[in-house]
């Protein structure tokens, strides 16, 4: 197995070979094979590559298990869009406020 670069970095080569995103799966065949990962090793290590995808900001995780490079893709496909449950109508003195049920310096915990 070569030490001299990351998974991510084997998985950024063969993605820069590609002309678009590529399957999780297909993916990990890919970069277990150029870095001539042991089939001992395969379950532990695709594992930790999933997790190095997931860390590292020149992949974007996309629909259906699929992954591409960052750059490739628009500001709108890499970032979900967070939709608030409050109000924008809503008062805050309408929120009721309960005290917390802490026990006292005599009660056992």
């Amino acid at each position: 197995m070569s030490t001299k670069m990351t998974m991510a970095d084997a998985a950024y080569t063969c993605m820069s070979k590609r002309k678009k995103e590529v399957e999780f799966a297909k993916l990990w065949q890919d970069v277990a094979k150029a870095m001539k990962i042991p089939d001992e090793q395969l379950a532990r290590k695709k594992r930790q590559f999933y997790s190095e995808l997931m860390m590292d900001n020149r992949f974007a995780a996309l629909k259906g298990n699929k992954w591409d490079l960052r750059s490739r893709r628009t500001y709108d496909e890499t970032h979900a869009k967070v939709e608030s449950d409050i109000d924008d109508d809503s008062d805050a003195s309408e929120v009721v406020r309960e005290p917390l049920d802490i026990p006292g310096s005599t009660e056992a915990y």
